[in-house]
């Protein structure tokens, strides 16, 4: 039991969560004013999935858990987190267009047509599914050229601007959770592109690093796990491996391989 445990207990009546001893050392830290990641990241430190903090659905009664210590232990504005929300209603990325503007920088529609021709500052970018990952990175790495592709975002603006930059002569390589939704996405995003085979869009996590990261750091989940349909080869043998292991990995599992990685790939680029 812990103070945190113990004070839940006291003043609802209810038993803390089996997992509740987790998030101890996150509480202590908060109570420290330590600098913390986005939620995300958090939640993986913890040994936990990336949505345990942020999705009620998730794990319902830890996350019940969570927000009463969060609400009742701590004063507002207490935590200093990384926040992953970012604006992603049209394009958002850093270190791609060559302005003077602070990064990361977020389009929207009315901006899309001077921006299909606007200077560019690097050839190569990394696109990014997760909001929070993306912003670890960027600041960890203020001047790599990121782009967020914000989850299932596949808006007009995106779709048209990705494009543009892939006819300007832009590099893609592509980085998601893996699992079934996160391979699907990748599929879509490849098939955007009508100069780039899908295997060098998946170049910096290929269907051999899923097999060794779902045998090393999968975590057992039926239902993020299933088979969802694929049109690319490369994605298709990604899905498949997947739905063999009945594993996923999240991207927030990867922060240490993904730096690695991306740097040495933007360096080979230049």
């Amino acid at each position: 039991m812990s103070r945190y445990s113990d004070a839940f207990e006291s003043l609802t009546g209810q038993a803390a969560p089996e997992k509740a001893a987790q998030l101890d050392q996150l509480f202590d830290q908060i109570a420290r004013g330590k600098a913390l990641p986005p939620r995300g990241q958090q939640a993986v430190a913890l040994g936990l999935t990336a949505h345990a903090l942020n999705d009620p659905h998730e794990d319902p009664p830890l996350f019940a858990y969570y927000r009463w210590v969060m609400t009742h232990c701590f004063q507002s504005g207490q935590v200093n987190e990384l926040t992953a929300r970012l604006i992603g209603m049209a394009f958002t990325s850093a270190n791609i267009f060559a302005t003077d503007l602070p990064q990361p920088l977020t389009l929207n529609p009315w901006q899309l047509k001077p921006m299909l021709d606007f200077p560019l500052k690097n050839t190569q970018a990394v696109v990014i599914e997760n909001n929070g990952v993306f912003a670890l990175l960027h600041q960890e790495h203020p001047n790599w050229p990121l782009i967020l592709q914000s989850g299932n975002d596949f808006n007009d603006v995106y779709v048209q601007l990705i494009q543009r930059l892939e006819d300007r002569g832009m590099r893609h390589v592509y980085l998601g959770d893996l699992d079934s939704k996160g391979v699907q996405m990748a599929d879509q995003f490849a098939r955007l592109l009508k100069q780039t085979a899908a295997k060098d869009v998946a170049a910096l996590q290929t269907p051999k690093d899923v097999r060794i990261w779902l045998a090393d750091m999968g975590k057992k989940d039926p239902h993020r796990t299933r088979k969802l349909k694929v049109v690319t080869p490369v994605y298709q043998a990604e899905m498949t491996t997947i739905t063999l292991f009945g594993k996923f990995v999240e991207q927030e599992q990867l922060m240490g391989i993904y730096e690695e990685r991306i740097g040495q790939w933007l360096d080979a680029g230049k």
